[in-house]
């Protein structure tokens, strides 16, 4: 190597030497990253000042939302769910638990007086049980595991450990997102198959009247569906349709129009969501240990025909004058 190339070589060393030790500031040179960022009691202090006011940083990436800190909807949101959705879930669920304990130590169960004449009549086919069946049982799941997002760890986790909460919300979860659909479809076919059977009417405001047949004795005169379910049906459609638009735009946050949007919706979801939990334990009450015969009606599908006499008399008296029920002959009790 030449002398010329030594050169080079030494004054290349020199050079890339000097760079590294710049380039490795000593102590003296070092800059706190957070000197000039803002406190925890600056970001506290401003809260108190002002408690309505959106509190924003100052943000370099494209991405401007993100300079948001603090909103006052967002604590508005919280709040909701930490004491009013608590509140008026247990309200709501417990208060009918309650009522319906009371009632069935108070009334007892509803029998049929003029006990059974030996005769049936098809109250709801094959495809009508199916609807009902399908939604209810979805339903169901939707109401347990949505009902967890709201009580799951206050009662549910104290009881099971975290682990199998975890386990327990997981799958609740993913029950929750897809059962959601097929009970829309059962919702949508119920509107179809029973709208006509459930248009309110004066024979519905005498029903109401007259205690329904629940206060008192006797059993106003009633069509199909009397009063209390024919408010049952419009409970569950326009309760059912609150759900499914807000829960889909739960389901597909990007599509729900911003932060604010998804709160409401998902403020809207969790109040409809427990009043119709009510609303069906009520329901449940009644079709189960609360009325003697009803539950056959979406049972087998067939009720005895003093008990239909008794409930729906008005459709009985239809129904006898056609000669036949949904296609069929009076069966003869099995």
């Amino acid at each position: 190597m030449s002398l010329g190339a030594h050169l080079r070589f030494l004054v290349t060393a020199l050079l890339l030497a000097v760079a590294v030790g710049f380039a490795q500031p000593g102590e003296a040179q070092q800059v706190n990253p957070t000197a000039d960022s803002v406190k925890e009691q600056q970001f506290l202090d401003a809260l108190k000042a002002n408690p309505s006011a959106e509190l924003r940083g100052r943000v370099t990436i494209p991405d401007a939302k993100s300079a948001t800190l603090e909103r006052p909807a967002g604590r508005e949101w919280r709040a909701f769910h930490q004491g009013t959705m608590t509140k008026v879930g247990a309200v709501a669920v417990l208060g009918t638990l309650i009522a319906v304990v009371a009632f069935y130590l108070f009334r007892g169960r509803i029998r049929l007086e003029s006990g059974p004449s030996g005769q049936r009549l098809t109250r709801f086919n094959g495809f009508e049980r199916f609807v009902h069946w399908l939604t209810a049982a979805c339903f169901i799941v939707l109401a347990l595991s949505g009902l967890n997002v709201t009580f799951g760890k206050s009662l549910l986790l104290p009881l099971v450990g975290p682990e199998a909460f975890t386990a327990v919300s997981t799958v609740a979860k993913w029950a929750h997102n897809y059962l959601a659909w097929p009970f829309m479809l059962g919702v949508a076919l119920m509107f179809l198959v029973w709208i006509k059977d459930n248009i309110p009417g004066m024979v519905d405001i005498r029903w109401f009247l007259a205690g329904g047949g629940i206060v008192g004795k006797g059993h106003p005169a009633a069509k199909r569906f009397n009063g209390g379910q024919k408010a049952l049906f419009w409970i569950v459609v326009v309760g059912g349709a609150a759900l499914a638009v807000s829960g889909i735009n739960l389901l597909f946050p990007a599509e729900a129009g911003g932060v604010l949007n998804l709160q409401f919706w998902n403020m809207l979801h969790g109040i409809v969501g427990v009043l119709m939990v009510a609303t069906i334990l009520g329901h449940i009450y009644i079709g189960t240990i609360g009325m003697e015969g009803a539950f056959d009606a979406m049972g087998s599908g067939e009720v005895d025909l003093n008990w239909a006499k008794a409930h729906h008399s008005l459709w009985v008296a239809d129904e006898m004058r056609k000669g036949d029920v949904h296609g069929g002959k009076l069966q003869p009790a099995e």
